[in-house]
């Protein structure tokens, strides 16, 4: 992601969260400066299609990743952008060592299904944590490589 796609991003936030406060532009600028934040977008013909950004926090055994977010344009779902997305923020993760973590609205069958298929877990609810809508959201959490939670403990 670069400067100059980051009106094209709080567009489809528009688009996307219009009931859940969506990001504006300078929001996006203000993620690109930060030196542990890495977004990526994809563009077609018509500009930004989708985005997505991964804070990469810590380090050693201190180290975790939060999905800050993740959006494609309605007109471009269901081709793989999302998941190419994610399974590119990812990887970031996993370089980087420890968990990943996200909050994903209650009701996002379509996001919750994706984020359950590459590993994710749900470790809590946020009431009302979306606003102004008011929403809840899940805390899902993912371990290194993906293994659940069960996976990683030694016997």
């Amino acid at each position: 992601m670069v400067p100059s796609d980051a009106a094209g991003c709080a567009r489809l936030e528009r688009v996307l969260f219009p009931g859940d406060g969506p990001w504006p532009e300078d929001a996006f600028l203000e993620e690109l400066r930060s030196p542990h934040v890495r977004y990526r977008v994809v563009r077609d013909d018509d500009g930004v299609v989708g985005y997505a950004g991964i804070a990469l926090l810590g380090t050693g055994s201190g180290a975790e990743a939060e999905i800050h977010t993740i959006g494609v344009d309605p007109s471009a779902q269901r081709r793989g952008i999302g998941r190419a997305l994610l399974t590119d923020a990812l990887a970031a993760a996993d370089a980087h060592g420890g968990p990943v973590f996200l909050e994903v609205r209650t009701d996002n069958e379509a996001a919750l299904a994706l984020y359950r298929s590459t590993g994710f877990e749900i470790v809590g609810t946020r009431r009302n944590y979306y606003r102004p809508s008011g929403a809840d959201a899940y805390t899902m959490r993912r371990e290194p490589g993906g293994r659940t939670q069960t996976e990683g403990m030694s016997s």
